[in-house]
């Protein structure tokens, strides 16, 4: 099983007798090795009339057709026309932000005041059967990697709850990183993408200082955005069944993942709330194990 329950931690943290400091290092371990931490039940609050509320929209109320986001550092809300409803749905993803960013301070102690919180976000589709472009199709195995939001060598936490009534939210994963890489880096280009790391960097930086709108990527964020698309172009490897495990999380299950180490395909589902949080290498119990140093270690030269 792919996923490790967590009974001891809820909405009023950790049960009598654990040692907290202790659980939280032991859960960041397993988080950054690889591990799908699962709670059977939001281990935050997150109040049945928030949830209701969302699953009474439409989906083309949703103006990207996608979803709705939720951006916390700008208190800005994405994606949702701009009638009666907006102002709660926009105090539901503050709400629901502020109170995830308390649960992962709390629950994953170590990382306490050091990560950035990122966009939170309302899926109201179903991902089954939907009409997307290979490089953006959910139900691909792929690793994430944003665009326009460079991480440098942080990674990708994500935090995902299921709140659909009745049907589960299905995915399938693959290898952790380390063995993905290992397969798979050099022949997805990454000497070369290694190789030009000082070029880049500089040229994007200097265009970034200058005002120029070029995210500051790092030769790391170029190869995880080439990579992201290379192993969705790559037939092989989403056919063969060698290697993967398909979960199925039930309604009302929330589950943490580094979705930068754990290759992953959303299959079906309808109904997810998410919120994002970018780690920094520093900051990890484990960071041998975070992509940057084992892209770092099979190129043989630094990447940030």
């Amino acid at each position: 099983m792919s996923w490790l329950t967590i009974k001891d931690y809820g909405v009023g943290g950790w049960t009598a007798g654990v040692d907290p400091a202790t659980r939280a290092r032991e859960c960041c371990a397993k988080l950054e090795a690889g591990a799908i931490l699962f709670f059977a039940a939001p281990p935050f609050e997150l109040p049945p009339t928030d949830v209701e509320f969302l699953l009474s929209l439409k989906p083309a109320d949703s103006r990207l057709h996608k979803n709705i986001s939720y951006r916390p550092e700008s208190d800005l809300l994405r994606g949702f026309s701009d009638d009666g409803s907006k102002a709660r749905v926009h105090e539901i993803m503050r709400n629901y932000a502020a109170e995830v960013r308390d649960f992962v301070d709390a629950f994953l102690a170590p990382y306490a005041g050091r990560f950035q919180t990122d966009y939170a976000s309302f899926r109201p589709l179903e991902e089954e059967g939907r009409d997307l472009s290979l490089h953006k199709r959910n139900d691909l195995l792929h690793v994430d990697a944003f665009p326009s939001r460079p991480t440098r060598g942080a990674r990708i936490l994500r935090v995902f709850t299921n709140v659909n009534p009745v049907k589960e939210r299905v995915w399938v994963v693959a290898e952790r990183f380390p063995e993905l890489a290992e397969r798979f880096a050099i022949a997805a280009g990454l000497p070369s993408y290694a190789k030009a790391s000082g070029a880049w960097s500089g040229l994007r930086r200097g265009l970034s200082r200058v005002g120029l709108p070029v995210p500051d990527r790092a030769a790391y964020d170029e190869f995880m955005l080439h990579f992201h698309d290379w192993l969705k172009e790559n037939s092989e490897f989403q056919q063969t069944k060698e290697g993967k495990e398909q979960v199925s999380f039930p309604s009302m299950a929330t589950w943490l993942v580094y979705t930068d180490g754990v290759p992953h395909a959303a299959l079906s589902g309808q109904f997810a709330m998410e919120q994002t949080f970018i780690v920094p290498v520093e900051a990890l119990v484990a960071p041998e194990v975070s992509p940057i140093r084992v892209l770092e270690k099979l190129a043989g030269r630094a990447m940030s």
